[in-house]
């Protein structure tokens, strides 16, 4: 992997360079910590209609998606019915996939029974952090024993779309890992937000 200088010359993960909404998503979000179960749900849900697609298309959708999803609020979701599937399906602004539609209504129901099992989502999926020593060079896997054992958690519990490697991406993304490349300017950042982040109990 090889890191990009954008337009201000700070260094940064080769894949921003694929288009200009990648930066602000790689600055501002991609590898800092998340206790938010809002969030975090939204991001399963994001990376499991990535499935077979490209991020940059899930990401020109993020804002389609999350109006139709209710902004991805847990319990709204999970009074989603017949009805709100067919307007979904009719939707342009999203991916018409039906298996992934109703994958989204089915794991907000199983993400209110997880809460009360764990108290919250956040206090569950943190549970799998990997110790940093155990961890690959950045960027040069798709799996790891911790997404595969979360994955294996949340399918038990009747989650659909929660395969390792949507794990991985997600674990990625929401600060479980800090990928970001050597001589990445926000892996540091990216470190310092762990460091003074306190993962739920």
């Amino acid at each position: 992997m090889t890191l990009y200088h954008a337009h201000d010359g700070q260094p940064r993960c080769g894949w921003c360079v694929s288009t200009s909404d990648f930066l602000p998503y790689h600055d501002n979000e991609w590898g800092y910590p998340v206790a938010d179960d809002q969030r975090l749900f939204e991001k399963i849900s994001l990376e499991g209609f990535q499935a077979g697609l490209s991020w940059r298309t899930i990401l020109a959708k993020r804002n389609n998606l999350r109006a139709a999803f209710a902004d991805f609020a847990i319990d709204r979701v999970a009074q989603f019915g017949p009805a709100e599937t067919d307007r979904l399906l009719q939707d342009a602004g999203i991916i018409r996939h039906r298996g992934k539609i109703e994958a989204v209504i089915n794991n907000a129901r199983c993400a209110q029974a997880l809460i009360d099992e764990a108290g919250s989502l956040a206090a569950f999926i943190w549970r799998f952090e990997p110790d940093p020593a155990s961890l690959p060079e950045p960027q040069s896997v798709t799996t790891s024993a911790e997404s595969v054992a979360l994955s294996k958690a949340l399918k038990k519990r009747g989650w659909k779309f929660v395969g390792p490697t949507t794990l991985y991406a997600f674990m990625q993304a929401m600060g479980l890992i800090n990928d970001h490349l050597p001589g990445c300017a926000w892996r540091a950042q990216a470190a310092a937000a762990r460091a003074a982040f306190q993962p739920p109990r």
